[in-house]
């Protein structure tokens, strides 16, 4: 209903919608304007094509007797993550499948009495998995009753390799505890052939119930990310298990296959190698008092260290040139002004805005973190890397919230790599992966249902004209224009039945253009007039969108564009361009996340996720922990 009737009637409707409203509320989770009623940022949920052009209908809404309770939209929260429960893999449920009819043809081949008789000896097993596991491992020896991992009376050469893999399994990041197997003992006495036959048996599915989940572990990762969160938003990744022992049993080389469930891409082998590299490192930390500051022509003993760590992590570029004021200086406690270019490379070379200021920030990017909490870091990156595809695509966008960056990548290279604005810790920037489908030049921007209530709302039922006077279109759901002034906005809680947008124009908080993947969190890439807000260290001061430092130059890459042509759609209003190809976009949060070159770099944990995700595994391990 786009206008409040008159009469008793309509009052009582209204009534009972406000507080239908304010008990019925819920969050819809849209990103959205950092403040609305200056700089304005958020997501799209009007579709333009509906607005009807016909002229403004204008009334006098009836005054409201009552003061409007206030509602409100609540953003995405974290959950008390709970792992996969284990389950015993039970003797009676492998009997019951070995005892289902087969074809003809494999009861003549006698394989099936054989491991039959086998398994009905063992009494119960003492072997726990994940309820998936388990289930696999009936399906795969009732279907096919024979060893995978033993030949004759020892542990074949495809159980070695395969064991050789669950060993090995820190060089991933994973836990080889996880993955333990005890192997029968090499010699054994002839009197003891039954006993040897039942070790075998416990020794082929043990294994082939830890091979299964390191593939599970390496394919998807270790923790669920949507049970972190209603900021993660990942797809499942499913496996077919019973498939992966049917391959295992026909493969020549079962460690290269169970090394293939992980991640084949260039960031994830990155990531290895720094872990590998901090693993066998024996650098000595140089500890900087945190809260060191220092401006050009002041002193401090600190200040020494800060060059001595400049000059002991420079590269051959930095010391071509700024080596020989760095030797000048060595060991000095002042800061000479000579040195200001030198810190100022340094801050630059560590993506900070480069004052010339020692400061906290400064010194936690120079001094950086222990070798330890940079191996947590690495550790939480090739976790949440599982959850991404194996192969990436190029080209790619990938968008840091952690780092504050968005990167093109192409040929394998950084094409672009500029500063980004994201989300705020109470309105986060999600994490999901996506495609990116159009640019739109000149955008309408779109107010969020969470940004309307929350934020404007309360302004709204004091002052209804106010977005009529700003410049905002209103329409009712069947996309007629009426005015701001002629509605009620406290007669309906948070189910507002009108769509609010901001035209285009210089004033508009999406700038000149925005980058659209769409997606159920109204989270895309745009420009922005606050541009201030780039030369910050740390950025996150929007609703959960993603604001560019060089949108133009983005919107080129993704419609492979020269920039200049995209300049010329900005000039020429508001429009849309589809993109021709296809291009993922992984809107991620990675602490510690390497350049194309390898090189990683680490950042701080802005919306506190690490922590979350370091107890999620620890949970994890907990439940794994008695399982044999």
């Amino acid at each position: 209903m786009a206008f409040r009737g008159s009469g008793r009637g309509s009052a009582r409707t209204a009534s009972v919608a406000v507080v239908a409203a304010a008990v019925l509320g819920v969050g819809l989770g849209e990103a959205a304007a950092q403040n609305i009623f200056d700089m304005l940022f958020g997501g799209n949920r009007l579709n333009n094509s509906r607005v009807e052009r016909e002229p403004v209908r204008r009334a006098q809404p009836e005054p409201s007797t009552r003061r409007a309770p206030r509602v409100r939209i609540s953003s995405p929260s974290f959950y008390d993550y709970t792992p996969e429960a284990l389950v015993r893999v039970e003797t009676e449920a492998l009997l019951d499948a070995l005892a289902a009819p087969q074809p003809a043809a494999f009861d003549a081949a006698g394989g099936r009495d054989g491991f039959r008789a086998a398994v009905a000896g063992l009494g119960p097993l003492d072997l726990y998995a994940e309820k998936p596991i388990a289930a696999a491992l009936i399906e795969r020896y009732g279907d096919n009753p024979s060893f995978i991992w033993v030949d004759g009376h020892h542990p074949n050469a495809r159980a070695e390799a395969a064991l050789r893999v669950l060993g090995e399994a820190q060089s991933h990041g994973l836990s080889a505890a996880d993955y333990a197997v005890a192997v029968p003992p090499a010699v054994f006495r002839l009197s003891k052939a039954e006993e040897r036959l039942h070790a075998l048996v416990r020794f082929e599915l043990a294994l082939s119930a830890r091979v299964l989940r390191y593939a599970r572990d390496a394919h998807g990762g270790r923790v669920e990310p949507n049970k972190l969160s209603g900021y993660h938003d990942l797809s499942e990744r499913p496996l077919d298990l019973a498939h992966v022992l049917d391959v295992m049993a026909r493969t020549r080389d079962s460690g290269v296959y169970l090394e293939s469930f992980h991640p084949q891409n260039a960031a994830y082998g990155a990531l290895r190698v720094e872990l590998e590299t901090l693993r066998g490192s024996q650098e000595k930390a140089i500890v900087v008092a945190p809260d060191t500051f220092v401006r050009p022509g002041g002193s401090d003993p600190e200040f020494a260290k800060i060059l001595t760590i400049i000059e002991r992590d420079a590269d051959a570029a930095f010391r071509a040139e700024h080596g020989a004021t760095l030797a000048r200086h060595l060991g000095s406690e002042t800061y000479d002004s000579a040195l200001v270019p030198v810190i100022k490379a340094a801050q630059r070379a560590r993506g900070l805005n480069p004052d010339g200021i020692i400061g906290p920030r400064t010194v936690g990017a120079l001094a950086g973190e222990s070798k330890q909490a940079r191996i947590d870091k690495v550790l939480l990156a090739l976790e949440r890397l599982r959850w991404h595809p194996s192969e990436l695509g190029d080209p790619r966008v990938v968008i840091n919230a952690a780092g504050f960056r968005a990167d093109f990548i192409e040929g394998g290279r950084e094409r672009l790599s500029m500063r980004t604005v994201v989300g705020t810790k109470a309105n986060q920037t999600s994490f999901f992966h996506d495609e990116i489908e159009y640019v739109e030049f000149n955008p309408y921007w779109g107010v969020p249902r969470s940004i309307l209530v929350n934020e404007m709302l309360p302004k709204l039922v004091r002052d209804p004209g106010y977005l009529d006077r700003a410049g905002y279109e209103v329409t009712d759901r069947s996309g007629r224009r009426v005015s701001s002034a002629a509605v009620n906005w406290g007669a309906y809680g948070a189910q507002i039945p009108f769509d609010v947008r901001q035209k285009p124009g210089k004033s508009n908080a999406l700038g000149e253009l925005k980058i659209m993947f769409p997606n159920k969190h109204a989270i895309y890439m745009h420009d922005t007039p606050a541009r201030h807000l780039f030369e910050r260290d740390t950025r996150a001061y929007s609703h959960g969108c993603v604001r560019l430092q060089d949108p133009r130059a983005m919107a080129a890459a993704v419609l492979d564009w020269q920039e200049s042509r995209v300049s010329e759609r900005v000039r020429a209003g508001h429009s849309r361009q589809d993109v021709p190809r296809k291009i993922p976009v992984y809107v991620g949060y990675f602490t510690a996340w390497p350049d194309s070159a390898g090189a990683v770099a680490y950042h701080g944990d802005v919306y506190g996720r690490d922590a979350r995700l370091e107890t999620a595994l620890r949970k994890v391990a907990d439940v794994r922990a008695p399982s044999s």
